[in-house]
């Protein structure tokens, strides 16, 4: 028993395990990957250790949440372990028994010890309405896998972003005050509006010197308009 529970527990190949964004940024440059199995994998894996025929899953309800039991032979006895999910976001029902199926395994000790691994903070890249993993960070994850130390992502040094920070509001400042009306004003604003809000959440004096700077162009672009 000790010896099939150590063999359903032992780690994947980083190739058989995927990863999905958890938590982001606000401005999803950057987030956390959560990594999983798929149901596939956790079949391949009982049919290695226990044969096609050592091993057997049924799902039962319980209200509204799916229960799967998964059953492996151990000499001539069947032993039983359970676990649920109830409906997941894509395709419910089918998701359901994925995810009571995969939840099961971990009871065995399927991908158990994915559930201990603390990934770091990674590029994303936008993908259609979402966010997905940048590509060139799955050598870190994978490395993260085989049990070696993945290295954080270095900050941005605080004195340059300051600086940058600093010379984008020298920059927008100068800009708003070339526009020649309103309507050039609003255009600029909404061209330049998500930095302006990405830089006031890290530097709030630059952001508010810009705001200030459009308050008052907007007010002398009014007053111009009214003298015509």
């Amino acid at each position: 028993m000790t010896d099939i529970f150590e063999q359903l527990s032992s780690p994947f190949d980083p190739a058989e395990v995927d990863w999905r964004v958890g938590p982001t940024t606000k401005d999803k440059t950057s987030g956390q990957p959560l990594c999983y199995i798929d149901a596939r994998t956790v079949m391949d894996r009982l049919d290695t250790v226990c044969g096609p025929a050592g091993w057997q899953n049924r799902y039962v309800m319980e209200g509204n949440k799916t229960v799967c039991e998964i059953g492996i032979r151990c000499g001539d006895e069947w032993i039983w372990k359970a676990d649920g999910a109830g409906d997941s976001d894509v395709e419910a029902e089918k998701g359901a028994l994925s995810d009571a199926f995969k939840r099961a395994a971990v009871r065995w000790g399927v991908g158990r010890y994915l559930y201990d691994l603390k990934a770091p903070w990674v590029a994303l890249k936008a993908k259609g309405s979402s966010y997905v993993i940048a590509d060139d960070e799955r050598p870190r994850l994978d490395a993260l896998l085989r049990g070696k130390k993945a290295p954080e992502q270095k900050p941005e040094p605080v004195n340059q972003a300051a600086d940058a920070a600093k010379a984008f509001a020298r920059k927008a400042i100068k800009e708003v005050g070339t526009t020649t009306s309103i309507a050039d004003l609003d255009n600029w604003g909404v061209t330049w509006a998500n930095h302006i809000a990405r830089l006031g959440e890290k530097f709030p004096e630059e952001a508010k010197a810009v705001d200030a700077a459009i308050s008052a162009q907007r007010a002398a672009l009014a007053k111009k308009a009214a003298a015509e």
